[in-house]
């Protein structure tokens, strides 16, 4: 498995990689919902279509995976670790407190949630036949589902409301993922390394639970960062861009990057 971007800030690129199975399912959530959340906002038709498109994806997840069992195994485990180290000399034990109280509330909150998440939302007859149609390219056109067209064709703001409908049940799920996403990103201090001739390799503490990978490199340099490893190897390899006629290749220069690896 290699690495996927997940931002661009102050004229850096940060690169993550996921050490578990939940981590990765979780990141892939989150960027499905911040793009629905882009396409929500958007008043076209494409607009739209690109949000439904969006939410397809984000219930067949849901569809695979007990999100909710997932999500509140990884809030009681955060909830253990902030209980341990709460008294530890030179910890804010107030922050420490906050947390734990956003942790409880979260986890109530998904308690509350009767059945599978959003179970009503992907048994739906007008999302069972787009989903059906969406494997065919072109497959949702206005002669293939006009019940979808009709939708499409209805004003902005009764579209709104049905999309912010449909996506409520999965809201909950959302917020813990990015409750926890944020304590494991936030969780370690970030060490400034080289990779020679565009590459570096490092051993994990096998002792200690990490969860993932951050590699962050200045944009002035032209190369892309693929991580590969798994819990206790990783290695770093940055590569030069594919061009017309040519492969990504490993970039001959030394790179210097941030390595952070989250434990929390």
């Amino acid at each position: 498995m290699h690495a996927g971007i997940i931002e661009s800030v102050n004229n850096t690129t940060t690169y993550e990689f996921p050490l578990n199975e939940r981590i990765r399912v979780f990141i892939r959530l989150e960027q499905l919902f911040q793009q629905f959340n882009q396409f929500l906002i958007g008043p076209t038709v494409p607009d739209k279509r690109a949000a439904i498109s969006t939410l397809l994806d984000i219930m067949s997840i849901f569809r695979r995976n007990d999100l909710k069992s997932e999500v509140l195994k990884e809030l009681d485990r955060h909830a253990k670790v902030l209980n341990k180290i709460a008294n530890n000399q030179g910890v804010n034990t107030q922050k420490v407190l906050s947390l734990l109280e956003q942790i409880t509330e979260t986890s109530q909150k998904l308690y509350a949630a009767n059945g599978k998440i959003g179970i009503h939302v992907m048994e739906s007859d007008l999302f069972q036949s787009i989903t059906q149609r969406s494997s065919i390219p072109g497959g949702t056109c206005s002669f293939d589902l006009p019940e979808y067209h009709y939708w499409l064709e209805q004003d902005e703001a009764t579209r709104l409301k049905d999309l912010e409908r449909w996506s409520e049940p999965f809201t909950d799920v959302r917020n813990a993922i990015d409750l926890i996403l944020n304590f494991i990103r936030n969780s370690d201090s970030p060490s400034e390394e080289v990779a020679v001739a565009g590459f570096f390799q490092f051993t994990l503490d096998r002792s200690q639970p990490y969860q993932l990978i951050k590699v962050t490199v200045d944009n002035t340099y032209a190369c892309f960062a693929e991580i590969s490893g798994g819990k206790h190897r990783c290695s770093i390899r940055f590569m030069s861009p594919s061009t017309e006629d040519k492969r990504p290749s490993q970039s001959p220069d030394d790179i210097p990057f941030t390595l952070t690896c989250c434990l929390f």
